[in-house]
């Protein structure tokens, strides 16, 4: 049974250059984004020509469209870039929240401490929530000391926005963004594992005494 034909239309470049503009005028920046006004796409490619530059289209839905004359592959080095930078800033937008109480046990502390040094090595906040219960009401020192604890052990990854303060009469709350790229401490997914230390060769073996 034969299948059906599928045509394949070619895939249209995100940014059009040179020769490949359709439009008959264009307004022109130049390489550092400095508007040069409205001309004929001729004459833009010429002026790209004579500098040895690209003319590349960065806003196709202007009226008239938007070129700059510029290095192509410098440019795309720039939109790949600016693109890393929105995803980092996306990132850094995101929230997780951890959850603690005033009589967590070490195990459970280490855990959500992993957790957040992890999250906050992708870039992201997290927010420590510590509810109090029935009588732990009474002793809200207990609950300070435990997220005051957290805050201070995940120092080489992130900080305090502000100090650990109540929300109502029973959740204690504090965000921790991460530090800086260069001020941050390594992530732990990071530490390469030791490398096992060679196996010693054994010694050769010594013949047996020979038949006497």
């Amino acid at each position: 049974m034969s299948r059906p034909f599928r045509s394949f239309q070619p895939r249209e470049p995100l940014h059009r250059r040179n020769g490949k503009i359709r439009a008959r005028e264009v307004r022109v920046l130049d390489a550092a984004k400095r508007p040069l006004g409205v001309m004929t796409l001729d004459a833009a490619l010429r002026m790209a020509r004579e500098q040895d530059l690209d003319l590349v289209e960065i806003a196709a839905a202007a009226i008239p469209p938007v070129c700059r004359i510029v290095d192509y592959g410098k440019f795309m080095y720039e939109e790949a870039k600016a693109g890393k930078g929105s995803q980092n800033t996306q990132s850094a937008n995101k929230v997780k929240e951890l959850q603690l109480s005033p009589t967590i046990d070490p195990h459970d502390f280490q855990t959500k401490l992993n957790h957040a040094i992890e999250f906050l090595c992708d870039d992201m906040k997290v927010r420590l929530k510590l509810r109090f219960k029935g009588r732990q009401k009474a002793h809200k020192e207990f609950g300070f000391e435990v997220v005051n604890r957290f805050v201070k052990e995940a120092g080489a990854y992130g900080r305090a926005d502000s100090p650990p303060k109540m929300l109502g009469d029973r959740d204690l709350n504090v965000v921790l963004s991460p530090l800086p790229r260069k001020q941050r401490g390594k992530s732990p997914r990071q530490v390469a594992e030791p490398e096992m230390p060679p196996a010693s060769a054994s010694p050769p073996t010594q013949p047996g005494p020979g038949p006497i």
